[in-house]
């Protein structure tokens, strides 16, 4: 690092010579608190600096696309990470990410796993829940990433190539690298145009939580997509994208995914055309009003399939969603709740249960197929679902915070789907009804307050309790030897994160 800062200075001062401007004090880098006027141009950075940028921001090129303003990654800031400008050229490229350690014990039945959903909790009177709860201890969420922005004829282009740990056995010490985001956009303020793989525009983490899950009513979808991204008034801006399609397909006869074998063959589900998106933003002054809306084309095609020759048909269902929230800052009620905010979250849909894979395991169809007496016809209906979010973020200090949030969920299965094979894995997914509550306590010990809101700053440390529940469609009839036709957990989980 002190080469590469004795390098730019070096290069800086040839190309103030080049231009006849009189020569100037070395520049401070970001993470300097002394002016650069203090030091000889030989001397060293201080050992705290971390980054290496030239002493002149690039006129025209846009910040970073912002990373954790939606709670969508736990605990993320936008931390401006270890950025270079390249010599010569528009461009700089910035490394950023976190460390991040947590550990949970579970005081239910064993759930051995360090992100679970709660649609998958152990129910009770199972074999897990007789075991009891266990404990896990994990850094596999650890990120990184590398941002790239460079000043074109056309705006800014960004790109951004991103990764965690997480891939992988569940409770696995040899973590797996896995992809999570590999975009590039082009653009300006006012327009922009995205391709690649991204989070996608239904998402919403709503409130900050140390759990890596997806919670109830969170989406954390990333797939590959266009995205076209426009400001539409001052406050206001408006986004339209077709994403990756994906059908999952929940019948007596198994669950269907599309990417997967049904039977060593083919799958029933099947993808035709992506799925399209739209999302409005507005914000004011700390206020956030956001509404979403999605359609699918969602399809069963068992001609081909270890369905056929009994089934062969081919059938075509709309799905479609919309969700909105409002983020409230409390401070427009009184000065003395300081960055207090209160959130809340509503939406409906049929058929969009993949993108809230937290409440389903993602189911979008359900079908007869498997039944007795299903043998040249079937029926698909898409999923009705509906739920909502409360939560309140507190500051104690700036450097003391805690969130408190409640969501409900509820999905109206069919009445054929009470014949489900009682304690298949397909009539034990049919989560009917769910609860979840969090709360917890966040230390930042380097926050600060700008502007009336509070950054972070790089390290993170807190405690959090989660209550869930599900209950399942048909109750005990439905799940007999595998459980009792509900589940309850209750986890209590501390972590730490670091940022670069």
């Amino acid at each position: 690092m002190k080469k590469i800062d004795a390098l730019q200075r070096r290069l800086d001062e040839v190309e103030r010579k080049k231009t006849a401007k009189p020569a100037a004090a070395p520049p401070a880098t970001r993470a300097a608190a002394a002016p650069a006027a203090a030091a000889p141009a030989a001397a060293p950075p201080p050992p705290s600096t971390i980054v290496v940028h030239s002493s002149e921001p690039i006129p025209g090129l846009l910040p970073p696309e912002p990373m954790g303003s939606s709670y969508e990654d736990a605990l993320r800031s936008d931390l401006p990470g270890l950025s270079i400008r390249i010599p010569g050229a528009s461009t700089e490229v910035r490394v950023y990410g976190f460390v991040k350690a947590s550990g949970y014990t579970d005081l239910n039945g064993r759930n051995q796993n360090h992100a679970p959903s709660v649609s998958g909790i152990p129910l009770r009177g199972s074999a897990a829940d007789v075991q009891g709860g266990d404990t896990g201890m994990t850094a596999r969420f650890s990120r990184i990433g590398l941002d790239t922005r460079t000043l074109t004829s056309m705006g800014t282009l960004e790109t951004r190539v991103e990764g965690d740990f997480a891939g992988g056995p569940a409770v696995s010490n040899n973590l797996v690298f896995r992809l999570r985001q590999a975009w590039g956009e082009l653009g300006t303020d006012s327009f922009r145009v995205l391709v690649g793989q991204a989070n996608s525009l239904w998402n919403e983490g709503m409130y900050e939580t140390l759990n890596d899950s997806t919670n109830l009513n969170q989406s954390f979808v990333r797939q590959a997509q266009i995205r076209l991204t426009g400001r539409l008034a001052p406050g206001l801006t408006g986004q339209v994208s077709l994403e990756a399609p994906d059908t999952q397909v929940t019948s007596n006869a198994g669950i269907f995914v599309s990417d997967a074998n049904f039977n060593n063959g083919l799958s029933p589900a099947f993808n035709s055309v992506p799925d399209l998106l739209g999302r409005l933003n507005y914000r004011d002054n700390g206020l956030e009003i956001d509404t979403r809306a999605l359609v699918r084309n969602l399809n069963i095609r068992a001609d081909g399939t270890a369905l056929a020759p009994a089934l062969t048909e081919k059938k075509n269902t709309i799905g479609w969603g919309l969700a909105s929230h409002v983020r409230f800052p409390m401070r427009w009620l009184s000065e003395s709740f300081g960055p207090d905010q209160l959130i809340a979250m509503g939406y409906y849909g049929e058929g969009i249960g993949r993108y809230f894979a937290g409440n389903t395991g993602g189911q979008d169809l359900i079908s007869n197929i498997g039944l007795p007496g299903v043998n040249t016809d079937f029926v698909q209906t898409a999923l009705p679902t509906y739920g909502g979010t409360i939560a309140y973020r507190r500051f104690w200090t700036p450097q003391l915070r805690s969130n408190v949030a409640y969501s409900y969920a509820r999905q109206d299965y069919p009445s054929y789907a009470l014949q489900f094979t009682p304690g298949s894995g397909p009539a034990v997914a049919l989560n009917h009804q769910m609860e979840q509550a969090i709360v917890n306590l966040i230390w930042s010990p380097y926050a600060t307050v700008r502007n009336g809101s509070v950054d972070a700053g790089w390290l993170d440390a807190g405690l959090e309790y989660i209550y869930s529940k599900r209950n399942v469609f048909g109750g005990a009839a439905a799940t007999t030897s595998a459980g009792d036709g509900y589940g309850v957990a209750n986890r209590f989980m501390a972590a730490a994160v670091v940022r670069f």
